[in-house]
């Protein structure tokens, strides 16, 4: 007797079978995730945003091409944004396949799943559009994007989009999100709060300043968040982020995706017992450090390392001092394990201060940086008053150096200054620049955004390269 059989591949399923249930669902919002766990995201992100700033000092040459990315010597072949732009992608058509699989107003689930895949398609386009394409005051209708990937059915040779359509397709997909995400979930998963926050930054970044402060407020006023108090601020990112209660958002790291000695923290340290657990070849340069200094009770010395010798003298590498950066270490009494906070309430704060500072609201700004400052220990002559600017010449002038000490390595320098038309400087000790010292890149200058992938490129004859 014949039998009957199933020819159906038991290795694998279509889409529609992958994704039927709302379990299948939740699983597969679960992966999209872990698309930004995988460290061609998760530590390009960070090579890419922070490497080309002005706190942190590299410390002698290397063929790695992050050297590329902090000298702002760029190459189309780059294997971290070659692999950064896939990998983010992959987690804009993850989100897209999910997306498209869900019908809106079927259940509060559903629509929680369809908006939490909404925010990671809106934070990778961010972040692309941000490496790949010109600030945002510099001409954003007319300045080249990125590609936006809004259904996995799209153009199999598309163009880039102008940096506004890309902000403009963001900003919409960021509301929609917070309208579908109705389930209040810890820092490890988006929600109506964290698609909020990310608003705000994008807001700023293109000028929106009423817009800012407006989703600053969501999130300050929602209660969901506190700033930590001083003493626990010292060793803010070592508890796992979901405990903290001023992080919105973190990329979640367990134990199992401790990556050793290809981790973020490994370049910033070296445990000074084992001298084993990192390379400890990029430092805080000695421009933030002289400006942390100036004020030594400030709880922000917390984050920073100094290597003294047996002799008390400082270390260094070449002629670069040692001053080993933790803000990526001892996660859960684990050496470089660590999960980057993406988003947190300070950065609010800090939003909706440079906000009024431009639209000439300067006691509400200064009101605001002196509450970060207070939570970092600061007190009596060390605050900001209008008759009392410290030296500095503006009130934006005060934010922008409470933006640096506060989010210092953190992603977020080399924005804050382009994005305000300013120039980074790197007058220091570091191998920037032939003579180590002297290294000044213009907000117009042609490599303060990178080059496209030369691979997608060569495939597709469609994508007008960065000159």
């Amino acid at each position: 007797m014949a039998c009957d059989k199933n020819l159906q591949p038991f290795d694998s399923k279509t889409d529609k079978q992958a994704l039927g249930t709302p379990e299948d669902l939740q699983t597969a919002t679960y992966g999209a995730y872990a698309g930004l766990v995988h460290a061609d995201y998760t530590r390009f992100q960070h090579i890419l945003s922070e490497y080309p700033g002005d706190n942190v000092a590299l410390s002698g040459t290397t063929t790695d091409p992050l050297y590329n990315v902090y000298n702002y010597t760029d190459f189309p072949g780059n294997n971290i944004t070659t692999s950064f732009w896939r990998q983010a992608y992959k987690v804009i058509f993850s989100a897209n396949q999910i997306i498209e699989h869900i019908n809106e107003g079927e259940s509060e689930v559903l629509d929680q799943l369809q908006g939490e895949n909404r925010y990671l398609r809106s934070m990778a386009h961010f972040d692309l559009v941000r490496f790949f394409g010109r600030p945002y005051a510099q001409g954003a209708s007319e300045n080249p994007g990125v590609v936006i990937a809004d259904r996995t059915d799209g153009d199999p040779l598309p163009t880039r989009s102008r940096v506004s359509e890309v902000y403009d397709f963001i900003i919409a997909d960021l509301l929609k999100a917070a309208e579908q995400m109705r389930i209040s979930k810890d820092s490890r998963y988006a929600s109506k709060e964290v698609a909020y926050a990310l608003l705000s930054r994008i807001y700023l970044y293109a000028g929106q300043l009423d817009k800012a402060i407006e989703y600053a407020d969501l999130v300050i006023n929602s209660g969901r968040y506190q700033l930590v108090e001083t003493a626990a601020y010292k060793t803010y990112f070592r508890p796992v982020p979901e405990s903290n209660p001023e992080t919105i958002f973190a990329i979640r790291h367990t134990i199992a995706d401790n990556r050793l000695k290809g981790a973020i923290g490994s370049m910033y340290y070296n445990d000074p017992v084992t001298q084993s657990t990192g390379w400890g070849e990029i430092y805080a340069s000695m421009d933030y450090i002289n400006l942390l200094n100036k004020y030594p009770e400030d709880a922000r010395h917390s984050f920073i390392e100094l290597q003294l010798d047996a002799n008390g003298d400082t270390l260094k590498r070449g002629n670069v001092p040692k001053f080993y950066i933790n803000k990526y270490n001892w996660q859960e009494n684990i050496a470089n394990l660590s999960s980057p906070v993406y988003l947190r309430l300070a950065e609010m704060y800090l939003i909706r201060a440079e906000a009024n500072a431009k639209l000439g609201n300067d006691q509400l700004a200064l009101d605001d940086v002196n509450v970060i400052r207070q939570r970092a220990g600061l007190s009596g002559s060390a605050l900001y008053q209008l008759g009392d600017l410290k030296g500095h010449e503006s009130v934006l002038d005060v934010v922008l150096e409470e933006l640096r000490l506060e989010l210092a390595f953190e992603g977020h320098r080399a924005g804050d200054l382009f994005r305000n038309n300013r120039p980074l400087v790197r007058a220091y000790p570091g191998f920037h620049s032939l003579d180590r010292y002297n290294q000044t890149i213009n907000p117009t200058d042609a490599r303060v955004v990178f080059f496209l992938p030369d691979r997608e490129v060569q495939i597709n004859p469609n994508l007008e390269q960065n000159p």
